[in-house]
């Protein structure tokens, strides 16, 4: 039986832009024999399955899809219109795949954001199981228009990083975030928890670099990551994926206290 439950299933066009961004630049899918990409709980419509599918295919010419969702009506919707490269199955968590293959990345995007917290570590672990060796598995939320975005990035033993992903043009204050932190970080956004923590010293550095907003947000956001560094955050990467307004930590940074 599938696992997990029928969430609302709110999509649209281009809505997963920025994580499907960041999952055509991971180790797992460049490098797997096997370029499965599961995308669990995709939605009343296909549309960001097929999105998918298109933008890994610019890094991985062979990449194939699976859309998985819990709801059988929106599988047969999204099976009448499939193409070449992608297909549909009734599922959950348990991620069934053609052949029960073995995904190299797993996306999960603004499911678990619908369940309980104390929901969160089941389902991750039942994805992570499912991976192939060194494979990701990438869980977070994002808003209807996809201009705020944040996500946990796991392998199959551990989450590894956390990421906020911001359109910078017309951006107040990064901590807008807030609203769209994952399951497991959204109940934690409190005093005395790191993800408080992280968000107030990065509305600081925002503010602190707003001299640079005269060369345009993009200055500014990298003034502000190289800011967060400066306090002591571990900052990943560099300024290659910071314009595209990115900040990446690893988990142990945010993760929740208790």
């Amino acid at each position: 039986m599938p696992i997990g439950n029928v969430t609302r299933g709110t999509t649209g066009y281009n809505r997963l832009r920025r994580v499907d961004r960041w999952i055509a630049s991971l180790p797992a899918l460049r490098r797997t024999d096997d370029p499965l990409v599961a995308d669990v709980g995709y939605g009343a419509s296909p549309t960001t399955t097929l999105e998918l599918r298109d933008r890994l295919a610019l890094v991985r010419p062979d990449v194939e899809v699976t859309g998985i969702e819990i709801e059988p009506a929106r599988v047969a919707f999204a099976n009448a219109g499939t193409r070449d490269g992608v297909t549909f199955r009734l599922g959950g968590f348990e991620t069934p795949t053609p052949g029960q293959r073995r995904p190299a990345v797993i996306r999960a995007f603004n499911v678990l954001r619908q369940y309980d917290e104390s929901a969160v570590v089941a389902s991750w672990r039942i994805m992570q199981d499912r991976l192939q060796p060194g494979g990701a598995l990438v869980e977070g939320t994002c808003n209807e228009v996809g201009r705020v975005a944040s996500w946990v990035t796991l392998d199959d033993v551990a989450p590894r990083t956390f990421t906020v992903s911001l359109r910078l043009a017309g951006l107040d204050v990064p901590s807008i975030v807030a609203e769209r932190l994952p399951k497991a970080l959204i109940h934690r956004n409190v005093p005395g928890e790191r993800v408080h923590a992280f968000l107030r010293d990065l509305d600081l550095s925002w503010a602190v670099a707003a001299p640079l907003s005269t060369y345009g947000p993009r200055q500014r956001w990298i003034a502000t990551v190289r800011g967060m560094r400066d306090r002591g955050w571990p900052v990943l990467h560099g300024p290659t994926r910071w314009r595209l307004g990115e900040l990446s930590v690893p988990w142990s940074a945010v993760e929740p206290a208790t």
